[in-house]
């Protein structure tokens, strides 16, 4: 399944799958379009994935099977990055399962994120699996953490549970399995209806060497 868009009045819930929800060059294709029509319709994004997952990231075969291609296909996942987290309304990462590396990452691209309390994972693994962070990636990380908790997070490829990414700043908030996307919602309702060029030209000021670092 690739991604779906629905509504819950003037917020945008973006699905975006019901699997792993990897970075193909097809779901990147997918979400990018929505994201067209939510910036149109909407006035909120929420983001969510199904059952067991969140996003579990980079599409590793793809890479495995077009190495010519990396860096177009990395630039890319930079772009998207880059645009949601200067999305010109609120957003929220409604993260109900594992989310795990470039998943993590757009996660942490939102303004805020709600997580699962009681099943899945928050985490970077790439010391694990022998993948350094671009230097936009550890940017994007290093924006959002203290300097402590993206050393542990970097690092240790932790996998932090609902309760200890909540501690960790990784998360916002967590809410029951049932509830996650409610919550989501729920956080952005009173945020809604600025002016989206306002809402664009505050996050790029505050994100400028991120976003440069992502480009």
């Amino acid at each position: 399944m690739t991604t779906q868009l629905s509504y819950r009045d003037k917020i945008a819930v973006l699905h975006l799958g019901e699997d792993e929800n990897r970075f193909s060059p097809g779901w990147l294709d997918s979400l990018e379009a929505h994201l067209d029509e939510v910036e149109a319709n909407a006035q909120g994004l929420v983001t969510v994935g199904a059952g067991k997952f969140y996003s579990n990231g980079l599409d590793l075969d793809f890479l495995a099977a077009n190495g010519d291609r990396s860096s177009w296909y990395v630039g890319r996942v930079h772009a998207l990055f880059a645009r949601v987290l200067t999305f010109p309304m609120p957003t929220v990462a409604a993260v109900n399962g594992h989310s795990f590396g470039a998943g993590a990452m757009l996660a942490i691209a939102h303004d805020y994120r709600v997580m699962r309390a009681d099943r899945g994972y928050y985490c970077f693994p790439e010391a694990d699996i022998n993948i350094p962070f671009t230097p936009g990636m550890a940017a994007l990380i290093q924006a959002k953490l203290t300097p402590q908790s993206a050393i542990t997070a970097m690092t240790t490829a932790h996998r932090f549970g609902g309760e200890q990414a909540l501690a960790a700043g990784l998360v916002d908030e967590t809410a029951a399995e049932d509830r996650v996307l409610d919550r989501a919602v729920e956080r952005l309702t009173p945020l809604i209806g600025k002016n989206p060029d306002t809402i664009r030209a505050i996050k790029t000021t505050m994100f400028t060497s991120v976003v440069e670092a992502l480009g």
